[in-house]
């Protein structure tokens, strides 16, 4: 997890980049603030990794924030000035956004960051060997905005549809591809991977619990749909003990 913080002196943009935040499952919100002296403080004390920022602030203005902070934690401009562009790369930020910001461009700036920031992070402890069969060693390969990217079968959590394209979430990320739910569906085996709802895919043996009509998945709760439900349950009930 990417631990966040948001300093904007604007409640409205805080709100926003707070949702945006939540949006994505990499990223951990410590706190949002509109003091950049409260902020300055929590990023000396450490545990912050990545800090959004806007420029013209009361207080403390964005580019000086950067000055004293000195590195300790990365840093994305939220501003709606250009003109810091060039002063901000100086200053080694992960990236310059202009506000309004698009949810898009905000995630293409996030994966960019979670690329420079992930890499220090200590490395996970080796997983204990699996029994391997055709669904462990399987994969898809879904485009997304620059490249094809592969995914494992076994990573993905449940899938998530949103007009014309899709959300793919796995335990570090959402992999957002230009794509139908109905395709999908299609190319996903059906032991393993079910449709529950208009908008919602899951795979079967990641389900934490399910309650009435929802199904929880980690901290997500997906509701099954009319037209899913007797199949659903069907499946379920072929799983009691």
């Amino acid at each position: 997890m990417i631990r966040c913080l948001v300093v904007d002196d604007e409640p409205l943009a805080l709100h926003i980049l707070e949702d945006y935040i939540s949006k994505i499952p990499f990223l951990q919100l410590v706190k949002s603030t509109t003091n950049p002296i409260e902020a300055l403080t929590l990023v000396q004390d450490g545990g912050i990794d990545l800090v959004f920022l806007d420029v013209q602030m009361p207080e403390l203005t964005g580019i000086q924030f950067l000055k004293i902070s000195n590195g300790k934690a990365k840093v994305i401009l939220c501003t709606a000035y250009p003109q810091y562009a060039l002063e901000g790369y100086e200053l080694d930020v992960i990236d310059y956004l202009l506000k309004p910001i698009a949810f898009d461009r905000f995630f293409k700036s996030v994966q960019k960051a979670q690329t420079v920031i992930t890499p220090a992070a200590k490395p996970a402890a080796p997983a204990e060997p699996a029994k391997q069969d055709d669904f462990m060693s399987d994969f898809i390969f879904v485009k997304t905005e620059h490249k094809i990217q592969k995914v494992y079968l076994h990573d993905i959590l449940f899938i998530e549809g949103l007009k014309d394209y899709i959300s793919i979430f796995t335990p570090t990320e959402r992999i957002i591809t230009l794509q139908g739910m109905k395709k999908m569906e299609d190319a996903l085996p059906e032991k393993h991977f079910m449709r529950v709802h208009k908008s919602y895919i899951v795979s079967i043996n990641k389900i934490d619990s399910i309650e009435r009509s929802r199904i929880f998945i980690g901290d997500k709760i997906i509701p099954v749909g009319d037209t899913y439900r007797e199949d659903f349950f069907k499946i379920v009930d072929g799983k009691n003990i």
